[in-house]
């Protein structure tokens, strides 16, 4: 019984580290390939958000990136023209849950499924675009989250970074967090829904990503989504 409990608990550890491989594939950086092609990921979660979402893809449009919004069902339904804009600008849609649920990492196989195969089914018919790629809330998960993502043709992904953009109040430091050791292969996290809002009250998205994206133009880097990297 010791034995079983213990193994218990290292499953359910590994299930909260949300860069851990043990449970299964993880994109917790981009392919190989990307390397020599200088490619990083922007990632956004949480959206759509009406009042940030549109500014973001502004913002990318400005630079020429292309990023992945990694979006919220029942989110996504309340305002399906956003969904739909971002795939229309030539970025990706991925697969959020249909809730969002803090309790998503404790459901078992049947509620893991509802809640991801919803979602699926959600922004497909938003967008005509079939998400290929899944990010648990805040990255928790549970060892069994991975024969539903093979099920759903789904890869799960993480990040190498992120800013806790969601949190922090400063920019400088979302900022460091996100560009201390840049490079090729890197998959970046910030948020346009349920971002923390600056001093000045702008969403610290608004705030970081300008300089984020010249940082990445300086060093070099090109921003793709992580759709167009599945062979």
């Amino acid at each position: 019984m010791g034995a079983i409990a213990a193994n218990h608990l290292l499953l359910t550890a590994l299930g909260l580290l949300p860069r851990s491989t043990q449970l299964g594939p993880n994109w917790t950086r981009l392919p190989h390939r990307s390397q020599a092609r200088s490619e990083v990921a922007l990632t956004f979660d949480d959206g759509p958000d009406p009042a940030v979402t549109p500014r973001v893809l502004d913002l990318l449009d400005a630079a020429g990136a292309q990023g992945s919004f990694f979006c919220i069902g029942e989110r996504a339904e309340r305002y399906p023209d956003l969904c739909r804009e971002i795939v229309a600008r030539g970025h990706g849609v991925e697969n959020h849950t249909q809730h969002h649920g803090h309790g998503f990492s404790l459901l078992g196989p049947r509620g893991l499924e509802r809640e991801i195969r919803s979602a699926q089914e959600t922004l497909a018919s938003i967008t005509g675009q079939v998400p290929r790629f899944f990010r648990a809330p805040a990255g928790l998960r549970s060892p069994l989250l991975e024969p539903v993502l093979f099920r759903l043709d789904l890869r799960l992904a993480a990040w190498t970074r992120r800013g806790f953009d969601t949190r922090t109040r400063d920019p400088g430091r979302v900022m460091r967090r996100l560009t201390r050791g840049l490079a090729a292969r890197d998959i970046l996290l910030l948020h346009d829904g349920n971002a923390a809002r600056c001093a000045s009250g702008e969403p610290m998205v608004i705030q970081v990503l300008p300089d984020l994206l010249q940082a990445i133009a300086a060093s070099g880097l090109r921003p793709v989504t992580l759709r167009s990297l599945i062979r």
